[in-house]
């Protein structure tokens, strides 16, 4: 697990005024919260957010949070608003975290090895899943999930149940549902089409 440094500063004022304003400046409001501490407002600098957000995604990060004037503190991002016009950063929720205690995030699944159904059958790999949710403590959180696709032919599957990250990491499922499957080559109609014999063709003589 990476923890990534974030700076933060304290807020007094709340509500969607104070919110406005501080995004004219070019901050975020931002609050923090967790099981033995009472929530804190907070603002973020934009430019700041955005690059760790460029750099890193969107999943599962964990900051060193650097507070103006107080303790740093280990958090989770646990949700961003964005407004749906501009995708402009509205609020973000950060929860700390108890390294020695699990959390539930979500960690993106990627692929390796050269895919058999695809190379040498056409077939088309098909990602059904690009995220598992997972529980875990924080140092032990990979930071993807790499699901092995050099044994997969046209019609096999990878399911959830077929996945093994060691005891100290779960993903919870109540199915067996699929994550990653082959499907057989889309056959093209348009290749298979036939003129109709039956077509009366157009008499090009004029009448006199």
């Amino acid at each position: 697990m990476e923890l990534i440094e974030l700076n933060a500063k304290k807020r007094e004022t709340k509500g969607k005024g104070a919110a406005r304003k501080l995004r004219v400046t070019n901050a975020i409001p931002a609050i923090v919260y967790g099981a033995k501490i009472d929530p804190m407002m907070l603002s973020l600098d934009t430019v700041e957010f955005v690059k760790v957000i460029r750099d890193y995604g969107n999943t599962g990060l964990f900051f060193n949070l650097k507070i103006e004037g107080g303790p740093d503190k280990t958090v989770m991002l646990k949700a961003m608003q964005m407004d749906a016009f501009s995708l402009d950063y509205l609020h973000v929720d950060l929860h700390e975290v108890d390294m020695d205690h699990s959390v539930t995030v979500m960690i993106p699944v990627e692929t390796k090895g050269v895919c058999p159904g695809v190379k040498n059958g056409g077939g088309m790999l098909q990602i059904i899943r690009r995220e598992l949710e997972v529980i875990c403590k924080p140092v032990d959180m990979p930071e993807s999930i790499v699901l092995d696709i050099s044994g997969l032919d046209i019609g096999d599957s990878i399911h959830v149940a077929d996945i093994d990250l060691g005891d100290s990491i779960v993903i919870p499922h109540e199915v067996n549902f699929t994550i990653i499957t082959i499907v057989p080559p889309t056959a093209d109609d348009s290749d298979d089409s036939e003129e109709d014999d039956g077509l009366i063709e157009e008499d090009d003589s004029s009448e006199e």
